[in-house]
């Protein structure tokens, strides 16, 4: 089967600082992926790579496993393909409810003016009613995103993603500042959600990368440096000398 998303030798520098050297791998479909590795280790720069707010200096990411290059691609044009990614600061519309920030996500809806002028259809009730069960907030409709706890806000700026119907999704330290409670939520709904599409975390908390029971890429100076289970690069010298070990 051909993989979802192939990154294929790219390398990007800042300021003579190699931040990616000669990175590939490969994201297949319906897979949960880890990337874990040390401040400075590239995982922020791949990401910023594949959703297109970086450019590359060489190499290629392919897309949906044809010569489609998501390099050629606007950040807009990546999003509309299927490419949502969820930030470690969550980016929701504190001043609206819950409702309407799912509203304001919906493919077919992302317009503020459209949402002022809504009118409700069971269709758009019901995709916002599953996304609020699915994302553990279906009490929760009627509150403020201003009001969520800090685990609850991440949750919301998921299921707003969700509601583009994304293929994959790129999500960055969904565990930081959440409660035990809320982790142990967010790991079962990551691993529901990659039954239907691809995930792939950016994560520093090992237990909680752990819990994901998920295949493993480990970044070390903008490359791959171990990927397996998280049993095998975990017992890798090199991934505890430059990581694990720090």
């Amino acid at each position: 089967m051909a993989p979802l998303l192939q990154v294929d030798n790219i390398s990007v520098s800042f300021d003579g600082f190699k931040a990616i050297n000669k990175l590939s791998f490969e994201i297949g479909e319906t897979e949960l992926r880890a990337i874990i590795g040390p401040n400075g280790a590239g995982k922020t720069t791949f990401m910023d790579i594949v959703t297109g707010l970086t450019r590359p200096d060489s190499g290629d990411v392919r897309w949906l496993g044809t010569n489609m290059s998501l390099l050629k691609q606007s950040e807009s044009q990546i999003a509309q393909l299927g490419i949502g990614r969820k930030f470690q600061k969550p980016t929701t519309f504190e001043a609206q409810t819950v409702h309407e920030n799912l509203l304001m996500s919906l493919a077919n809806n992302r317009n503020p003016f459209a949402v002022l002028a809504y009118r409700r259809s069971p269709r758009d009730e019901d995709r916002i009613a599953s996304i609020a069960q699915q994302i553990n907030l279906a009490e929760s409709l009627d509150r403020f995103a201003g009001e969520l706890s800090h685990g609850q806000k991440q949750w919301l700026e998921i299921g707003m993603l969700l509601a583009q119907d994304p293929k994959l999704l790129l999500v960055d330290e969904p565990a930081a500042g959440m409660t035990a409670s809320e982790r142990d939520v967010t790991v079962a709904l990551l691993k529901e959600l990659a039954c239907i599409r691809s995930v792939v975390v950016v994560e520093h908390d090992m237990e909680f990368i752990r819990e994901l029971d998920c295949r493993v890429t480990v970044l070390h100076e903008g490359a791959v440096l171990a990927e397996g289970s998280m049993d095998f690069v975990t017992a890798d010298k090199q991934v505890i000398d430059v990581y694990l070990g720090r």
